[in-house]
């Protein structure tokens, strides 16, 4: 008897996501800018009231994760320009 193989046939690797927008917003912005993106959201999210206010409030909370995630990539951005300063 043959020794089977249990190997899966190669598949061409998946391809990577790109978001052109949200790449080109990070690679320009400053903190002010994200603060501005967010802040008419917020202010509209506020003013919610009755049964939407329970949705406003979880959508809130998901636009101060982003904000929070944006805001941590501009500080790895700041951190890898200023070690490629350091190198040259």
């Amino acid at each position: 008897m043959a020794a089977r193989k249990n190997e899966e046939p190669s598949r061409p690797p998946m391809p990577q996501p790109e978001y052109p927008a949200i790449a080109t917003f990070v690679d320009k912005a400053q903190q002010t800018d994200i603060d501005a993106l967010f802040q008419s959201l917020k202010d509209g999210l506020s003013t919610m009231k009755g049964p939407k206010a329970d949705q406003a409030k979880k959508v809130s909370k998901a636009i101060e994760r982003t904000e929070e995630l944006m805001s941590h990539l501009l500080q790895v951005r700041e951190k890898i320009a200023s070690e490629r300063k350091g190198k040259r």
